[in-house]
């Protein structure tokens, strides 16, 4: 498991892929892909042609901003 720290710069400025992402925020790939249709979720960055990971700036504002709705995903 991926453990991200806001305090250090070289967490806070790189990519994680979804496999990653899922493993913080327990739900299936469906809904993760639902939730990024909607705006709930952010966009990923593609990487090559078969390639999407995201920021992982971006994944700890969503664990914050789920945090304070109480883990509600």
């Amino acid at each position: 498991m991926i453990h991200l720290d806001p305090e250090n710069p070289l967490h806070e400025s790189g990519f994680i892929r979804l496999s990653e992402v899922l493993q913080l925020i327990p739900i299936g790939k469906s809904s993760w892909w639902n939730g990024i249709k909607t705006g709930r979720y952010p966009k990923g960055v593609k990487l090559g042609a078969r390639t999407t990971a995201w920021r992982v700036s971006d994944i700890n504002q969503l664990l914050k901003k789920l945090g304070e709705q109480g883990g509600q995903s």
